[in-house]
């Protein structure tokens, strides 16, 4: 099932177009999108999850195709280029915001949720570098156009979300 952020803040999302699902996991978020009639890419940095993903999509007939890349390298780049829909739950690496921002088409919406530090103590994650600052997520999307945003206690998580939009160049 996919994140309830997501799924709560649809009608941000356009109905065509180009999606990025970002750490993509076992891709509930990339079927989701997909089912949702958008082209979708998925990246994951482990191989047989990628594997998985692709071989799901194909058994039941979604667009979606999944890639390996390790998103914490130095110069991550997104292919295709621009994505009318980017999204990421329950993963933080800071430094891949810029990319974020522009693999993102002129309107294009960016939904995004990760943990607060807050998390730490109700167990995993605890690593402060995957814990975002309270009001940090807001920053990070910055020069983006804030539609949505929440931050607490959420299904039993202490998260930070936004649904901003990437403005006309």
């Amino acid at each position: 099932m996919a994140s309830s952020w997501l799924v709560d803040n649809e009608r941000f999302l356009p109905r065509v177009g180009d999606a990025l699902d970002v750490a993509c996991g076992r891709g509930r978020h990339a079927f989701w999108l997909a089912q949702r009639g958008l082209r979708t890419y998925a990246i994951d940095r482990d191989p047989d999850v990628v594997r998985e993903v692709n071989e799901t999509a194909s058994r039941r007939v979604l667009p979606v195709i999944a890639s390996v890349l390790d998103l914490e390298t130095d110069a991550v780049r997104f292919a295709p280029p621009e994505y009318d829909v980017i999204v990421v739950v329950h993963y933080l690496h800071r430094p891949l915001f810029p990319a974020l921002i522009e693999a993102l088409r002129p309107g294009g919406v960016l939904v995004y949720e990760t943990f607060t530090r807050a998390q730490a103590s109700r167990g995993h994650p605890k690593n402060p570098a995957f814990l975002l600052e309270p009001g940090e997520l807001v920053t990070l999307v910055d020069p983006l156009e804030i539609l949505a945003s929440r931050e607490g206690d959420y299904e039993g998580r202490m998260v930070s979300g936004v649904i901003a939009r990437r403005g006309a160049l």
